[in-house]
């Protein structure tokens, strides 16, 4: 049982049931190679190797770029394209390493190389998400491995900011330091929720009047959900509609009419902003100021989650930041006399008037 290179890749060679097995570890570092070996004998010597051809042959590449072109009809095209530019950074590192030599210590110096890039936490995070999915892929569907290494590799630690949101003094100036047809988009935002990219992909044929509802088409998971018009952007739509007289296309156009680009949006936005004297508020911090003010005004967190378009309550949970004012609607629960307690007092004092009642009657 040992080692050897064939261009410039380290090989295994064992006994195994009797006959000689010839196996790549996918790596030039003969240190690592040597590891792989080790992780053999040691699984030989238990009786836990388990010879499987595909884990043993197929790549962190092949894997991979099966993955993507598999995925990509289900994912959202933004989700697709990070996914390829993660793929970006890992496959220089595990591209040609078979699936086998994969394991949570290499993946742990990977985490390690990426720090010393000076990529972000949740930058990291993405990529091993990616790498576990496609693993799991790989192990359930295709049974190409038996296990995922990075069920025991643990995530970066992120330390997430504090989603920032409109107050109403705020709301204001950004309104009236922004043009027309800005202040319309605005207003719609702070009234959908909606995502930049979905007000964008926004069509005429999708706002159904009749009903008061309109249909996301496009949105960032993927799914379609429905939003209901409150009068405010029931209003809004009716007017721009009457103006315009369009019943199909974009509902949001630039003010000569043309397509409505992110970069163009992104910049006017951005100059009414710093204008407004609020430079740390984001397009999207407009989706974080709807949640806000329905959670601080009591809608629950389920309807919060349908509007919002999340598949599940913890994104949600983000959003669904309160006030020191609405805080204090809680603590000052505590200032009137607990229900039961009241109850208590009252059928205590009933009790008592009967008691006395009856002696009354009594010494009568």
């Amino acid at each position: 049982m040992g080692l050897l290179k064939r261009n410039r890749v380290w090989w295994m060679s064992f006994m195994y049931l009797g006959r000689q097995v010839r196996r790549t570890t996918g790596t030039t570092d003969k240190r690592l190679a040597e590891s792989i070996l080790c992780k053999v004998k040691v699984q030989i010597a238990e009786g836990r190797f388990f010879e499987t051809r595909e884990e043993q042959e197929r790549t962190f590449g092949e894997m991979m770029d099966r993955y993507l072109k598999e995925r990509a009809v289900l994912k959202a095209p933004k989700s697709h394209q990070r996914d390829r530019q993660a793929l970006k950074h890992l496959r220089p590192m595990f591209g040609e390493t078979v699936l086998a030599a994969i394991t949570p210590k290499l993946l742990a110096g990977y985490k390690t190389q990426r720090r010393l890039e000076k990529a972000a936490p949740a930058t990291i995070n993405k990529e091993l998400q990616l790498v576990r999915h496609a693993f799991n892929v790989a192990m359930r569907e295709w049974e190409w491995c038996r296990e995922n290494p990075m069920h025991r590799v643990s995530m970066e630690p992120v330390q997430n900011e504090v989603d920032r949101w409109l107050t109403a003094n705020e709301e204001e100036h950004l309104l009236a330091s922004s043009s027309p047809w800005l202040r319309e988009i605005i207003g719609f935002a702070l009234n959908t929720g909606m995502r930049q990219g979905e007000i964008l992909n926004l069509q005429w044929q999708d706002v159904d009047f009749a009903r008061g509802i309109l249909m996301v088409m496009k949105s960032k998971n993927g799914t379609r959900r429905t939003i209901p018009l409150n009068a405010t952007v029931y209003e809004l739509l009716a007017a721009k509609q009457a103006t315009t007289g369009a019943a199909r296309g974009p509902v949001f156009r630039t003010p000569l009419g043309n397509e409505l680009q992110v970069r163009y949006l992104v910049r006017e936005f951005c100059e009414a902003r710093d204008r407004a004297g609020i430079p740390d508020f984001r397009f999207h911090d407009m989706r974080h100021t709807f949640a806000t003010r329905l959670v601080q005004r009591g809608v629950d967190l389920y309807k919060v989650q349908r509007l919002l378009g999340h598949k599940t309550s913890l994104m949600t949970q983000r959003y669904a930041h309160h006030s020191p004012e609405s805080l204090r609607e809680g603590v000052n629960v505590l200032d009137t006399p607990h229900p039961q307690r009241i109850s208590t007092n009252l059928a205590q004092g009933a009790v008592l008037s009967g008691l006395a009642r009856a002696s009354t009657l009594a010494s009568h």
